[in-house]
């Protein structure tokens, strides 16, 4: 079994509904199973400013599925919440994306592992840091590390409920 963590978000509709339906559906996927999940986070959004702020959360997940057909499962669930990709850093109803997989480091045509910008983003890794303060980001290092260069970003953990 392969240890993963996978980042949530949205911002359109029921944005906490949506992380809460799409966790109870990472659990079901095959040869998986959700681990722990974070807290929700708000963040403000990055890029194309014009928008609703972001509900975020990470999950990890234990899974015996392979990284691209992971991604495939993730991408279907997107589509199920009605999620479209028009331009860059749009509004959506559904983000999920493979953040780590393991210590795996792979760059093909559809899938980058680590995902190229999560050590940049405080909504990642604030959420990553709650759940696995030790992770370390191959290639960039310790994610709380990292999380001290994104001061600067506004994210608000939110109370359960």
């Amino acid at each position: 079994m392969s240890v993963v963590f996978v980042g949530l978000g949205a911002n359109l509709g029921d944005a906490r509904e949506a992380l809460e339906s799409a966790l109870r559906e990472l659990d079901r996927l095959p040869h998986t199973r959700l681990v722990r999940r974070s807290s929700f986070y708000r963040s403000a959004p990055l890029g194309y400013a014009d928008q609703p702020d972001f509900l975020n959360a990470v999950a990890q997940l234990e899974t015996a599925l392979p990284a691209e057909r992971l991604l495939g499962e993730l991408q279907a669930i997107e589509a199920s919440h009605g999620r479209s990709r028009s331009f860059a850093n749009a509004p959506r109803t559904l983000d999920l994306d493979l953040l780590l997989y393991s210590n795996t480091t792979l760059h093909t045509e559809n899938l980058q592992l680590p995902h190229p910008r999560m050590h940049e983003r405080a909504f990642v890794l604030q959420p990553l840091v709650e759940i696995a303060p030790d992770t370390v980001i191959p290639g960039r290092g310790a994610a709380s590390r990292l999380l001290t260069a994104c001061e600067d970003q506004s994210v608000e953990k939110l109370a359960d409920g």
